[in-house]
């Protein structure tokens, strides 16, 4: 026996999609995304959240079971942020945002758990540049951005639905315009 075969027994049978999430859930919330939401830890909670999150509970039939599950999950999350950020919707919903788009760009954990139907329902996740962009790409007038921290499901609504609009003037899912303006000055440098 070699001693990476030694290692690997004694360690008990790797399970990739298991590491899969947690590496998802680890490189999906950085210091940035969830920078002033409030509290500190916020960024640790988050990533203990969505690493523990059953992924199968997304895998639903209709936008609207998606919606109740991405609402719930959401509301699951605020309340578990640390004293300062506890009930911060807009940084429970942009964190699950980013990590439900990153687990649909991670082939494995969309395969085993058949998230693929869940591309034309993704929420792009919503953010200052995010907000510039929309405003940028559309005629509708849109409420004034609030900031993460002041964020209200009835302004992310609003917004999700001028995303949607944008998105199909594009012919792509909404939740890909994050693609279109995260960092778009650096990127255009």
């Amino acid at each position: 026996m070699t001693i990476s075969q030694k290692t690997a027994s004694s360690q008990g049978p790797f399970d990739l999609i298991d590491r899969l999430q947690v590496r998802t859930a680890m490189l999906s919330i950085g210091r940035s995304t969830l920078r002033r939401q409030g509290a500190s830890g916020m960024v640790a909670t988050a990533r203990s959240f969505l690493r523990r999150v059953d992924l199968r509970t997304f895998a639903v039939g209709t936008s609207e079971h998606f919606l109740d599950v991405l609402n719930s999950q959401t509301d699951s999350l605020s309340s578990q942020f640390p004293d300062g950020g506890q009930g911060n919707w807009g940084a429970a919903r942009k964190s699950l945002n980013i990590f439900l788009r990153d687990t649909l760009y991670c082939h494995h954990l969309c395969h085993h758990y058949k998230l693929d139907v869940l591309e034309p329902w993704l929420e792009v996740p919503l953010d200052s540049n995010v907000y510039k962009g929309i405003k940028q790409d559309t005629t509708n007038a849109l409420p004034p951005w609030p900031g993460i921290r002041a964020l209200t499901p009835s302004v992310s609504n609003e917004l999700q639905s001028t995303a949607t609009i944008v998105a199909k003037s594009l012919g792509i899912a909404r939740v890909h315009l994050d693609l279109r303006y995260w960092r778009k000055s650096a990127l255009e440098s």
